[in-house]
């Protein structure tokens, strides 16, 4: 492919990973595995689990975001990955830019954030480094351990059973009325989400060995749908969930409506929810009720589409539509 007149914002975030994986590849040794929500290296019969993400404070961190929230929220994003291989954590390092002029009570949020999340956690900060930049700038990576196996986006049957953690979509309502008056117990809860996301690692845990595939949901729904689904190399599988499952109240399409937002474009197609998205074998599903909090939203069939039935019946298909960097 000629790359001279084509721009990144032609790719996009998923685009530019996939390309730098096919790059990679060559120098992939076999007890190395790439591509998945982290990096997996087996070493002595166990596997050490990798993720990074890169924040920045102009496109990841709300102006209402607290600088401890910001440093909470560094910890939360690359945790997030550990929970959807199922890992336990191990460490976290910090890298980390400011401006010169930042004030020290500002950092001393910050770092106290990381801390208090690193705690939240019980996933030690073991090291990092610092640099100047025109804006926040945190990048960070969580260190994670698997003794046996390990959750990947591939792994479904035709017949499981599509599952996630918690409630979503409230991230995404939570985001759009940050600065809008809103005195609910769907609002609190929804701009809670935004300042203050929770990876869900115990859950992660908890599924490692009983789900067949997992990733965590911070593109939107739609988005880690396609991921899971175009991990599996059997073009034949598909996807089908149910509106009436996903239990939107009608507090939250009330709000929705109220500010001119479509309640399942909402809940489908815009991330940050952080939860956990899971298929799991009906046999299974008995060993998580009681352990875990999850709604069975779906199934894996043979459509070779990912479609929702929507309350009234009718069956559409969902679009691929989520965050993608560079794009949106």
């Amino acid at each position: 492919m000629n790359f001279t007149d084509l721009k990144v914002s032609d790719f996009g975030e998923k685009s530019l990973i996939k390309l730098i994986i096919r790059k990679t590849q060559k120098l992939q040794k076999n007890h190395f595995i790439l591509g998945d929500d982290a990096a997996v290296l087996s070493i002595n019969n166990k596997n050490l689990i990798a993720s990074s993400d890169m924040l920045i404070q102009s496109r990841h961190f709300p102006k209402e975001m607290s600088y401890n929230q910001m440093g909470f929220k560094s910890v939360t994003v690359n945790v997030s990955d550990l929970a959807a291989m199922g890992s336990k954590p191990l460490g976290f390092l910090l890298n980390i830019a400011i401006p010169s002029n930042f004030l020290m009570k500002n950092f001393n949020d910050l770092i106290r954030g990381v801390l208090e999340a690193c705690k939240f956690y019980n996933i030690p900060l073991v090291g990092g480094d610092t640099n100047e930049a025109n804006e926040v700038i945190i990048s960070g990576t969580a260190l994670g351990i698997s003794k046996n196996q390990f959750l990947k986006k591939s792994g479904f049957k035709n017949g499981d059973l599509v599952c996630v953690t918690g409630k979503l979509g409230l991230a995404a309502l939570g985001f759009e009325i940050l600065n809008k008056d809103f005195n609910c117990e769907t609002s609190k809860i929804a701009i809670l989400k935004v300042l203050k996301p929770i990876a869900k690692i115990n859950e992660g845990t908890s599924l490692n060995s009983i789900a067949s595939a997992c990733t965590d949901i911070t593109d939107g729904l739609a988005s880690e749908l396609y991921e899971i689904l175009n991990s599996d190399k059997d073009s034949f599988k598909g996807i089908l969930i149910y509106e009436e499952k996903l239990a939107i109240s009608s507090e939250y399409k009330k709000i929705a409506k109220s500010i001119g937002k479509n309640y399942l474009k909402l809940v489908l197609n815009v991330g940050e929810d952080f939860e956990l998205l899971f298929t799991i074998s009906k046999d299974n599903i008995s060993k998580l009720k009681g352990n875990i909090d999850f709604n069975i939203i779906g199934e894996v069939n043979n459509s070779s589409k990912i479609e929702i039935q929507r309350i009234d019946g009718g069956i559409q298909n969902i679009s691929k539509e989520g965050y993608n960097h560079f794009i949106n």
